[in-house]
């Protein structure tokens, strides 16, 4: 007798695994302004995204010339986070600092 015959068809799996989909990614980025120093932007990258000194001199150039530059990538949550820490840190000082985030 197989199986099937002795214990019936019960239609359950016994296959645990699940596929988990990899969680979304976010850019966080900061956006050049005519106020905000170069020195605050740079505090905010080592603050805040835990840059070394020379990955923040090196997005802070980016955002100066380029009008942005790349903070980094994290979960939805984190980036979220993330931008509003950059928001609040530049409020209390008076930049009008902004940052934003956008799906990979």
């Amino acid at each position: 007798m197989s199986d099937e015959e002795l214990f019936g068809d019960s239609g359950i799996s016994t296959d645990t695994r699940q596929k988990q989909a990899m969680p979304r990614r976010y850019k966080v980025l900061i956006h050049n302004d005519d106020y905000t120093s170069m020195e605050f932007v740079v505090n905010i990258l080592e603050n805040i995204f835990n840059k070394s000194s020379a990955e923040a001199n090196n997005i802070m150039l980016s955002v100066h010339l380029k009008g942005h530059g790349l903070c980094g990538i994290y979960p939805f949550e984190v980036a979220e986070t993330k931008v509003e820490k950059v928001h609040s840190m530049a409020e209390r000082e008076s930049f009008p600092l902004k940052c934003s985030m956008e799906e990979i």
